[in-house]
């Protein structure tokens, strides 16, 4: 693809062998009938099982006309975060988006975040569990999503943040808008969102929370376990360093106006 896409789709997986087939094949699918170029970027995040080998059977198989399937690995398995902001520093399109691999986020819900920045009206839109209109029709346990009410009460205490939820997985960006807040981010793992939205309101970035349908997916690499407390500690590492003025010289560069929306 010599030309630009509209739009880059960024994919992490890690481990991924039972269900990263399907998800391709469907995104594959779906945007057949894109108006615009689509690039759809998988990063392999030092998977250990035969996820690495799917791929690289599978993408060339299902690139054709205006898409371009292309497949980036990690030295290694460095985390969620490092893996979108690899896909996303690799990205060409005008909009980058993510979405996790198992599509708990249906591919049905892209246009609701796209279309917002499409019209101008935000730089960046974030799915959301958690607004009136959100629709969830198969839940995660209730322990876990206890704990998922209890980090995002932690991170609105520490960071000021208001949003109803940071952690649904799929999330669009303009790239232009963007790329220096991905240059400057320093969580690699799944409380990199906090750092993204936390730098997108230094930079003056206008964010969108949009409500969507999600179901929860078995096999999610987010457990319950000691590692569960990482993300509290990436959070309360951010807000450390900013107060240490780690992320000064993002704050001074030229940014897009002020969002009225959050």
């Amino acid at each position: 693809m010599n030309q630009p896409p509209d739009l880059s789709l960024i994919i992490p997986a890690y481990n991924e062998a039972g269900r990263i087939a399907p998800t391709l094949e469907s995104v594959g699918a779906y945007f057949r009938s894109f108006p615009g170029g689509v690039e759809v970027i998988v990063v392999d995040d030092g998977s250990t099982d035969a996820t690495a080998a799917i791929l690289r059977d599978l993408c060339p198989r299902l690139a054709s006309g205006g898409m371009d399937f292309r497949v980036l690995s990690n030295p290694g398995n460095q985390g969620k975060g490092y893996s979108v902001r690899h896909g996303f520093l690799k990205a060409r399109g005008e909009v980058a988006l993510f979405s996790d691999a198992d599509l708990s986020t249906p591919l049905s819900e892209m246009p609701k975040l796209l279309e917002p920045i499409q019209r101008g009206e935000c730089d960046a839109a974030i799915s959301s569990r958690d607004l009136p209109d959100s629709q969830i029709n198969v839940h995660q346990s209730p322990l876990r999503e206890l704990a998922g009410r209890a980090f995002n009460r932690f991170v609105r205490l520490l960071t000021g943040l208001r949003y109803a939820d940071t952690q649904c997985g799929l999330k669009a960006f303009r790239r232009e808008a963007f790329a220096p807040i991905f240059e400057a981010q320093r969580v690699m793992g799944f409380a990199f969102d906090v750092e993204i939205l936390y730098l997108a309101r230094k930079r003056g970035a206008r964010v969108l929370e949009v409500p969507v349908v999600w179901n929860h997916a078995e096999g999610s690499k987010v457990g319950l376990n000691w590692r569960s407390i990482r993300p509290f500690w990436d959070v309360a590492a951010l807000r450390w360093r900013d107060w240490q003025g780690d992320y000064a010289e993002l704050s001074a560069m030229a940014s897009p106006a002020p969002s009225a929306l959050r």
